[in-house]
């Protein structure tokens, strides 16, 4: 195939943002499609074969649209643009950048960054208990706080209640100072930070003591019903199948439950069954339930989370299948 050559118009204002700091987006586009950009004033020329130029094409229009409408460009948002231009899926990123679920304190807007985040979230409105399962940095947990936030201003529940298992990762901790909210603090430490970004810690703080916001462990759920509320149960991956029975009896009318977990993070005991893969085998065909299973794909953290999130996915799938092959052979 020939070179074939076409433009494209960003404004001056939104070049800087669409080809980074010292061109370092641009140039990713250009080593990812191999195709040449060169800027001229308003005009952006693209040299290279033309099914390439028409990709880099279209993710510039896609990071121009995204800079139009105020977001920051991130690496993660090219990453992510290509990613999707290489399955011609490249127009999905607009779509995703239109489910606004709310506001920082600070103005920032909350938004899915990926396919897998955005069916997330969709899940969230559509069903009353959702299972967010996926590798650190995937949103679960925060994309769940924005949600839970947003339906309590909206008075669609009154009130919020956010747990999580009390287990130490991978650590003994000792008999830790202080009174038993001073020792169950450390372990619902991310809850709060998710609530002080969002809500404010003086909101938080005046609803807490109203009782319409709790964050507490998992062992205090026992004997409870919970109407009315939009509950999370974080970290569910620590959870025995015995404490994640007793939560999902718990929940009333009028609630809403997302549990998140990630089961390549577990800090039970050896040989300690999951509640987590027991529930998500059980429930899995009851209507009402949605089990969205999010990816390396989907981390909207720095990009090199994200490699590493992918390493070790690849390093445990070669190690289950030496273990496997090892079974095989022992049959035999």
């Amino acid at each position: 195939m020939g070179m074939n050559e076409l433009t494209i118009d960003i404004p001056a204002e939104y070049q800087m943002h669409v080809f980074g700091q010292f061109d370092s987006f641009a140039k990713k586009i250009e080593r990812t499609l191999h195709v040449t950009l060169i800027p001229r004033g308003d005009t952006v020329k693209i040299l290279g074969e033309e099914g390439q130029a028409q990709k880099a094409r279209s993710v510039l229009a896609q990071l121009t649209e995204l800079a139009r409408r105020g977001n920051e460009i991130r690496e993660q948002n090219v990453d992510y643009t290509l990613s999707l231009a290489m399955e011609d899926q490249e127009d999905q990123v607009l779509e995703i950048d239109r489910d606004m679920i709310c506001h920082t304190l600070q103005g920032k807007p909350i938004k899915p960054k990926t396919l897998g985040q955005k069916k997330y979230v969709d899940a969230i409105r559509q069903k009353m208990i959702v299972f967010g399962l996926g590798p650190a940095g995937t949103g679960k947990t925060y994309l769940a706080m924005a949600m839970a936030i947003t339906a309590f201003k909206n008075n669609e529940v009154g009130r919020i209640i956010l747990t999580r298992p009390a287990i130490e990762a991978g650590e003994k901790l000792g008999f830790l100072p202080g009174d038993l909210q001073s020792k169950i603090d450390p372990y619902l430490r991310p809850l709060y930070d998710a609530l002080y970004q969002i809500m404010g810690a003086e909101s938080f703080l005046k609803n807490s003591e109203k009782g319409l916001i709790e964050v507490a462990p998992l062992a205090y759920m026992r004997g409870r019903t919970l109407d009315n509320a939009f509950i999370i149960l974080d970290e569910a991956q620590n959870t025995t199948p015995a404490q994640m029975k007793m939560f999902l009896t718990r929940i009333g009318f009028g609630s809403k439950v997302v549990i998140t977990g990630d089961a390549t993070q577990k800090d039970l005991p050896s040989g300690q069954v999951s509640g987590l893969d027991v529930a998500v085998n059980v429930v899995k065909n009851i209507d009402d339930i949605s089990i969205c299973h999010l990816t390396s794909r989907d981390v909207v953290r720095h990009p090199l989370v994200q490699r590493i999130v992918k390493a070790y996915e690849e390093y445990e799938a070669k190690a289950e299948s030496k273990k496997s092959r090892g079974r095989d052979r022992r049959r035999k």
